[in-house]
């Protein structure tokens, strides 16, 4: 029997598995290291190697032989960790190298190994059980890890294990991210090796201001709440602090001011002085790059950031480069750009996206002077640009050592490519083993209305342009943070997998979406609901006046998950008029429920502010509900939380709105079961089909 897309998507974790991952490459750049499962469907990642001067691939660690027939296992914090990265694999979803590339380490099942790479040998080191996060001393002598809310260390010959600090609170813990650096800042590490390996940087957390809030799970009543310190916008965040551990186990703390910044966003420590730490006021509208003395714990500022709306968390940490010149990512003008020591270097034509590398002469970052494409470019410190890539396409880059990783998604196949590159020899390329997608994606990507909106139409294959006027089905996220419309085939196999079930499918990236402008990203400051909503009609608006005998705009659906839920519901509530049916997702309702970073960040406090959190939430708009609607949520989310859904379906009902929900018993706010995705979208499609005929 045949296995539907919906199931084939979901098996497959997007048709990700089998694609290389994590990649890694050797200080002398002759071996490339990277994560990748043994096919398309099996969700167990295992380490690899390639060889650059041969090409030939070798499998260094297989979990099945380290595991045996007995299951992964793990602990509540490692499945926090991993829901707050959206981490759906097993076996194998990180691994750590020391700088001399001798030894690699790694978590499995809650265990820690180490694996000789020169030997191949790989032996599990006598730990506690749930190690989270370890990393190698940049000697390649000890591994440093979290475990039972302690930061340990143990040597990589398994010896001389012990706590270098322990939980000395009930709600501390030591080198870990808290909720909001892991879901917010794009921060998931909590301690950092000084370069001689002889202390760490390390953050203790308190979550004892955090307010309890309790997941229940309605399917068993038998079973306790689970119970969750979650920083709701407008309540106290976790008390984060920073402090130099020496292997002796002293401490010292870290001093700067915290009442002014509180978030730790990001943190980096090389060999070209001391530690860098990067830090955010509560409004995030001013930000701190510090150096810190390891020896006293003070600090003194590098950089200061502002910005009328929000400086921008950037995953790229602010770092040190050769002579200890300070990298970082800045505004500048309308663009995101790179500046050295305060200077912008390169041009304001690219909108740079992250830093891959830094160089004695250049800095290579991700960037894009097209919002649908992401280039790899190297920018000297001469002034010179030279894009690394080209073409429509989305790229990233790992380099190291002479060689260059080049990843590149494409809107030509679903499945991406991974070349690597070393001068004087053969460009080699990573095997893929992802499984083929079912249809390969047709995608027309549009520039429509006034304020130029990068669209996406994607029709059924079969259909015959101007033979008949389908109905719309626009699938946005719409939102800060997360892109659509970008040139990669796999992006839109669900759209055409729903375009061939009879419809218009329109995907658009309004203002709020990252990679094109600063003030295109800003332009959502306190208002949600505005800007992003009319995009969604101007860009429906433009579609169809490209393709008027296509699209029928009397019958228009929209679906989305999480913001995209927001955006969907807020959709039909609010412009009846042109949407006629919505499927919200796990949709946020009332912004006091969501958490502090993120919400503030665009929406103000909501003491200082609340008719900002009033007009951008949904719950007010119930009585004017003339569509149909359908809620889903899991009621295991504990991001956004299924209060959300309940507080909007009691105000329908007291207004006397019909509506639908659909309680998803024990799903977080990632569904990746396959029957429960399958039978999700299908019943999704009945909906849609049922209300636009």
């Amino acid at each position: 029997m045949t296995v539907s897309y919906p199931r084939l998507a979901a098996r497959t974790l997007r048709f990700t598995l089998g694609v290389p991952r994590t990649v890694t490459v050797s200080p002398d750049g002759g071996t490339v290291r990277f994560i990748r499962t043994p096919d398309g469907v099996t969700r167990t990642g295992q380490l690899w190697a390639l060889d650059v001067a041969s090409g030939e691939e070798s499998l260094l660690v297989d979990p099945a032989d380290l595991l045996g027939e007995g299951p992964e296992e793990l602990t509540p914090q490692e499945r926090a960790r991993r829901e707050r990265s959206r981490e759906s694999a097993a076996g194998l979803v990180s691994y750590d190298v020391d700088p001399t590339g001798r030894w690699a380490c790694f978590p499995l099942s809650g265990r820690l190994f180490a694996v000789h790479l020169g030997a191949g040998a790989v032996r599990e080191l006598p730990t506690p059980a749930g190690v989270i996060d370890p990393r190698l001393d940049p000697a390649g002598r000890r591994v440093a890890y979290a475990s039972g809310g302690a930061l340990r260390v143990v040597g990589v010959d398994g010896e001389d294990d012990r706590a270098l600090v322990e939980p000395d609170g009930e709600h501390v813990t030591w080198g870990q991210a808290e909720f909001i650096a892991a879901e917010e800042l794009d921060r998931y590490r909590g301690f950092w090796w000084a370069p001689d390996g002889e202390s760490l940087l390390v953050q203790r957390t308190d979550e004892s201001p955090v307010p309890v809030w309790h997941v229940a799970d309605p399917e068993h009543p038998e079973r306790t709440p689970v119970t969750q310190r979650y920083p709701a916008a407008g309540t106290p965040n976790a008390e984060v602090t920073l402090w130099i551990v020496g292997l002796d186990g002293t401490r010292t703390e870290v001093v700067w001011d915290r009442e002014a910044y509180e978030y730790v966003h990001q943190v980096s420590w090389n060999e070209y002085g001391d530690p860098v730490v990067q830090v955010l006021g509560r409004d995030q509208r001013r930000s701190q790059v510090l150096a810190v003395d390891p020896a006293t714990g003070a600090t003194r500022v590098l950089r200061e950031l502002t910005s009328r709306a929000w400086v921008e968390p950037n995953a790229s940490p602010a770092r040190l480069a050769p002579g200890g010149r300070l990298v970082t990512i800045e505004e500048s003008g309308d663009k995101r750009r790179v500046c050295v020591d305060g200077e912008p270097i390169g041009d304001d034509t690219w909108h740079v996206r992250g830093i891959v590398s830094v160089h004695p002469d250049a800095v290579v970052v991700t960037a894009s002077d097209d919002p649908t494409q992401v280039q790899v470019v190297r920018l000297g410190l001469d002034g010179s640009v030279d894009p690394v890539t080209s073409g429509p396409a989305v790229h990233g880059a790992v380099v190291g050592g002479g060689t260059t990783v080049v990843t590149r998604a494409s809107l030509e196949s679903a499945r991406p490519t991974v070349t690597v590159f070393r001068d004087g020899v053969e460009p080699r390329e990573l095997r893929v083993v992802s499984e083929e997608a079912p249809f390969q994606p047709q995608v027309r990507l549009l520039t429509v209305g006034e304020r130029d909106l990068r669209v996406a139409v994607v029709l059924p294959r079969e259909h015959v342009p101007g033979s008949r006027r389908l109905p719309v089905l626009m699938l946005p996220y719409g939102g800060p943070g997360a892109q659509m419309v970008l040139s990669s085939a796999r992006m839109f196999l669900e759209a055409q997998w729903y375009a061939d079930q009879g419809f218009a499918v329109v995907v658009a990236d309004g203002r709020g979406t990252p990679g094109r402008s600063i003030s295109w990203e800003h332009a959502i400051l306190h208002d949600f609901a505005g800007p992003t909503l009319q995009d969604q009609v101007d860009a429906l608006q433009g579609v169809a006046a490209e393709l008027p005998d296509d699209v029928d705009t009397s019958r228009v659906g929209i679906s989305g998950w999480s913001y995209g839920g927001y955006l969907a519901a807020l959709a039909v509530l609010a412009r009846p008029d042109v949407f006629h049916a919505a499927v919200a997702g796990a949709p946020v309702t009332d912004w006091r429920l969501y958490d502090t970073a993120y919400t503030e960040r665009y929406l103000g406090h909501p003491d200082e502010r609340p008719e900002v959190y009033d007009e951008n939430s949904l719950t007010h708009l119930a009585a004017g509900l003339e569509r149909p609607l359908m809620i889903i949520h899991g009621l295991a989310d504990d991001n956004v939380v299924a209060a959300h859904t309940l507080k909007l379906s009691s105000a329908l009902l007291a207004a006397g709105r019909p509506h639908t929900v659909l309680p998803l018993s024990g799903v977080t706010h990632m569904t990746p079961q396959e029957t429960v995705a399958e039978n999700l979208k299908l019943l999704q499609l009945d909906f849609l089909r049922t209300h636009l005929g």
